[in-house]
């Protein structure tokens, strides 16, 4: 039996429906590992057709949640961010991301930047999903191409994110 975006979006719905923000995410993380592993799934909606790195292929009018499509081509090391107001949940559908976890050791000061240490990096390997509650920061590392199906909590064009920068611990 197939698991497309409709039973993923039913699913999500269900679970935002019954558990507050948060309690829900060991769920959410399921759906998205069951796509993943939905061979029509991932032929339907990481087609060669994408051109651009971001593809929004569902935006809830409802929780306002999005479903998100992301493919990359090229190898990068992403900074330090978080998502500002919202949760978000990355799945990987091909190719690995090294993504490293972040603690803030200063919080953001008007213009000043949070300041932010390393703490662990997690290999997001195919078929894998990760939470991230509101203030987790986290930055992705790619060595190649990666498609990922991510799930925002809101739609993150429309989030101001805060100022972010790394430090040494002992700078902290």
């Amino acid at each position: 039996m197939t698991y497309g975006l409709e039973n993923l979006v039913a699913d999500i719905r269900q679970t935002l429906n019954d558990s507050p923000e948060g309690q829900g995410s060991s769920d959410i993380c399921q759906y998205v590992e069951r796509a993943l592993g939905d061979d029509t799934f991932i032929s339907t909606h990481f087609g060669a057709d994408k051109t651009r790195p971001r593809h929004i292929i569902h935006e809830d009018p409802d929780f306002g949640f999005c479903v998100c499509v992301h493919i990359y081509h090229d190898a990068k090391n992403g900074d330090p961010h978080d998502h500002g107001p919202s949760w978000a949940v990355y799945g990987q559908a091909e190719g690995v991301t090294e993504m490293t976890h972040w603690r803030i050791v200063k919080p953001a000061e008007g213009d000043n930047p949070a300041l932010v240490e390393q703490v662990e990096t997690l290999v997001m390997q195919p078929g894998m999903a990760h939470f991230y509650k509101v203030g987790d920061v986290h930055a992705p590392n790619r060595s190649g191409k990666v498609m990922l199906l991510r799930i925002e909590g809101a739609n993150l064009d429309n989030i101001k994110r805060s100022k972010i920068k790394p430090v040494a611990a002992s700078a902290a």
